[in-house]
């Protein structure tokens, strides 16, 4: 059969109703003529099951996928993901992202489709925002969203994306420490704590800080500010140990050491909020590991995520997030990117899927 090339369409007549959307769901019915997109007509050309006619001509399968590639900006990645998932036994349809795909044994008319999926090159820099848009698109109509990355060889990576909210079980730590603002000192670039009641306390119940020896405890920036915040500590200036310095006289102070200290308090403090131990992730390449279950430092349990604080304006560089999520992944952990938009903590947990 013939379809004719219109613009992004291909328009072929309702033999094409009945022979290639009634048996397997490609394009879309309108009237007596069945549209297709330029990746289903493409896909279909190479199936051998229509022939494709430009200005009165028939073009070959190069012709035709060359001009394809000319009116659809990554149209060859995007017929890569396309084909590798029909001739797995998917049922593909476009979408608002780029596919949406039914579950093995569904279709359209009997099933819902199950997966929104967003098809990019690992050459291509991912903007937080548009991923967050491709998700909330996803997560409004109840669907799974997937990343599909294409690599310089053309194999394909899928990630599932999805919107969490981690909780864990650590009392606040008012509870821990109760009425107490004990002395410290900003050092360099850490804080210690002299009290060594309070020091044991702080690290055996709440896993704060790491012990500097039997009596004296000292604490990360982020570890501080929130106990700051919180009124447990009083933190002076190695410089001048008679006044305590405000939160915001120690953010400050803490920003010169550490750029990025605002960035991953705001992520810091909501966790702790939730009733979750953040230590630092350092070996593992990221901002925090979380422990959801903590009872004490004797009993430490298995840290369940990787936590990365990220900017509203971040770009997830693909080659890097691949490198993370499967580092992730091999200590047992989920990858978690956190941001702070101004008004509350969001949490993107992105890890490999198998379609």
């Amino acid at each position: 059969m013939i379809g004719i090339l219109v613009n992004e369409r291909i328009k072929a007549g309702k033999q094409a109703i009945n022979e290639l959307y009634n048996v397997g769901y490609y394009g879309r019915p309108k009237g007596d003529t069945l549209e297709l997109t330029l990746i289903e007509a493409v896909y279909l050309h190479y199936k051998k099951k229509i022939e494709i006619q430009m200005d009165e001509r028939l073009l070959s399968f190069e012709e035709f996928f060359t001009e394809a590639s000319k009116r659809q900006q990554y149209f060859d990645i995007k017929y890569i993901v396309y084909k590798d998932l029909r001739e797995r036994g998917f049922y593909v349809q476009p979408s608002v992202t780029d596919f949406r795909v039914y579950p093995r044994g569904g279709h359209p008319g009997k099933t819902s489709a199950k997966f929104f999926i967003r098809v990019i090159s690992e050459r291509i820099p991912l903007s937080l925002r548009e991923l967050r848009m491709s998700l909330e698109a996803a997560h409004n109509v109840h669907k799974t969203m997937v990343l599909a990355i294409v690599d310089e060889e053309s194999d394909l990576t899928f990630y599932e994306i999805r919107k969490v909210e981690p909780t864990g079980g650590m009392r606040p730590i008012e509870d821990v420490v109760q009425g107490i603002s004990v002395r410290s000192t900003f050092l360099e670039d850490r804080v210690v704590v002299w009290d060594s009641d309070v020091s044991h306390s702080l690290h055996s119940e709440g896993f704060y800080g790491q012990s500097l020896d039997a009596e004296r405890l000292q604490l990360s920036l982020v570890e501080s500010g929130y106990l700051l915040k919180k009124g447990v500590l009083e933190v002076s200036d190695m410089h001048d140990v008679s006044s305590a310095l405000t939160f915001d006289e120690f953010a400050t102070k803490a920003s010169f050491v550490e750029s990025e200290f605002i960035l991953k308090y705001m992520i810091y403090e909501d966790l702790r909020e939730r009733g979750l131990v953040p230590k630092t992730g350092f070996k593992f390449g990221s901002h925090f590991r979380v422990y959801q279950n903590f009872k004490t430092v004797d009993k430490l349990p298995h840290s369940e995520y990787l936590v990365h604080s990220i900017a509203e304006d971040h770009e997830f560089i693909l080659p890097v997030m691949s490198r993370a999520v499967r580092l992730a992944n091999s200590v047992r952990k989920r990858m978690i990117y956190a941001v702070h938009d101004n008004v509350q903590c969001a949490y993107i947990d992105i890890g490999r899927i198998k379609m």
